[in-house]
């Protein structure tokens, strides 16, 4: 099996920048959260059916990101996004963002999501199952850095 990052692809929008037609920072959440949710339906854990299905709920804990240079209102951007780091009630996912085909970081980021009974809303362990879906694209770091060519841009 190869493992590699997932790749969604998404314009930024009028409602993602602000006057000066750059992105705005929160912006990159709503991206993140695009590439989250097409990366578990890819992995067959589309959310409509997998809370019901392991009857759990996947909560943030942290939302991280770092800015390398600004996006503008239609750049056409990819996001890859992979799984960094798998505990027992948590994972990690990463999110490298880049502008058009470059291979220069724009923005990166990260989230930790916990996995936690529904009725309860107390930790408990990540469903082998949902583990073993998202294995296509559990890698680390560096590793999918490395795949991606990826490289931050010049001071």
């Amino acid at each position: 099996m190869r493992v590699a990052p997932y790749f969604i692809e998404e314009y930024v929008r009028w409602s993602d920048v602000d006057f000066a037609g750059i992105i705005f920072y929160g912006s990159y959440v709503r991206f993140f959260e695009i590439a989250e949710t097409e990366l578990f339906r890819a992995c067959g854990l589309a959310y409509a059916q997998v809370f019901d299905r392991y009857d759990v709920f996947l909560p943030r804990k942290a939302v991280h990101s770092e800015f390398y240079s600004p996006a503008r209102l239609d750049d056409r951007l990819r996001v890859a996004t992979y799984v960094g780091r798998i505990g027992t009630t948590s994972l990690t996912l990463n999110f490298d963002v880049f502008r058009g085909t470059g291979q220069a970081l724009t923005a990166a980021g990260w989230m930790v999501l916990v996995c936690v009974d529904r009725k309860q809303l107390r930790p408990r362990p990540l469903p082998a199952a949902l583990i073993e879906a998202l294995a296509p694209h559990t890698l680390s770091l560096e590793a999918a850095r490395a795949q991606l060519g990826a490289a931050l841009p010049a001071p």
